[in-house]
């Protein structure tokens, strides 16, 4: 054995020692290297409907209940009181209908609102169509018709919509209905055809209270809901 042959097998022992204490020894505890493919063939023995993407596999545990889900105690905190009459009304639509959500409905009654109370006053039955029970809206065609024989104008404006809030909520079979009471500033005037004011002021801001009932058949795919009845407070 010549000297370079010796030099070579000196230079492996000492790279074969250095490797090894970097990266250890195999102790019999490591972890067995991944089977993708094992791991593949369990899961789809375990539910044939799963269906893995190629080159990988997906094991999503069920998600544990959310930390934040609301008790039933506040469900409708700050639209009704727990067990009274409005909240029984709330909990009964939600079993008809589990995509109801009152907030977003308060929030499209207000607009219903504003819109309606404009379309009458500019005796636009297109939109109140659309918008009332075909009872409401013979009641309000009567109102514009008997306006337009006389030949007087209503014009109305909103200063500010202050309040909207459920007073009262019901479902019967397929039907819900919510009721709102609606406060209000606004100016209004009626005018003849001459212009004189025969009602309200052009600049007298009053204060109106309006309740309202709205309606919709929860078994419909129609989501809107419409005016079905009408009152007022001074």
């Amino acid at each position: 054995m010549d000297i370079y042959t010796i030099i070579f097998l000196a230079l492996a022992v000492f790279i074969f020692v250095r490797l090894r204490s970097v990266l250890g020894q195999r102790t019999g505890n490591e972890r067995p290297p991944f089977d993708r493919t094992a791991a593949r063939n369990a899961l789809q023995r375990a539910d044939k409907n799963v269906v893995t993407m190629p080159g990988k596999v997906i094991d999503q545990a069920p998600q544990a209940p959310s930390a934040d889900v609301t008790p039933p105690s506040d469900r409708w905190k700050d639209l009704a009181e727990p067990g009274s009459s409005l909240a029984q009304g709330l909990d009964a639509i939600v079993e008809k209908d589990s995509s109801f959500d009152p907030r977003h409905f308060l929030s499209g009654a207000r607009s219903a609102y504003e819109m309606i109370v404009l379309a009458f006053a500019n005796g636009d039955r297109r939109a109140l169509r659309d918008l009332l029970s075909s009872d409401v809206y013979e009641s309000f065609d009567a109102a514009i018709k008997e306006r337009e024989k006389a030949e007087q104008k209503t014009e109305t404006r909103f200063v500010s919509i202050d309040k909207a809030e459920l007073v009262g909520a019901e479902a019967r079979d397929r039907n819900a209905q919510l009721t709102v009471r609606f406060v209000s500033q606004m100016i209004s005037v009626t005018r003849d055809k001459a212009g004189a004011i025969v009602d309200g002021s052009a600049d007298k801001v009053a204060d109106i209270t309006d309740v309202w009932t709205f309606a919709r058949d929860t078994g419909s795919r129609d989501p809107n809901w419409k005016l079905v009845g009408t009152g007022s407070a001074h």
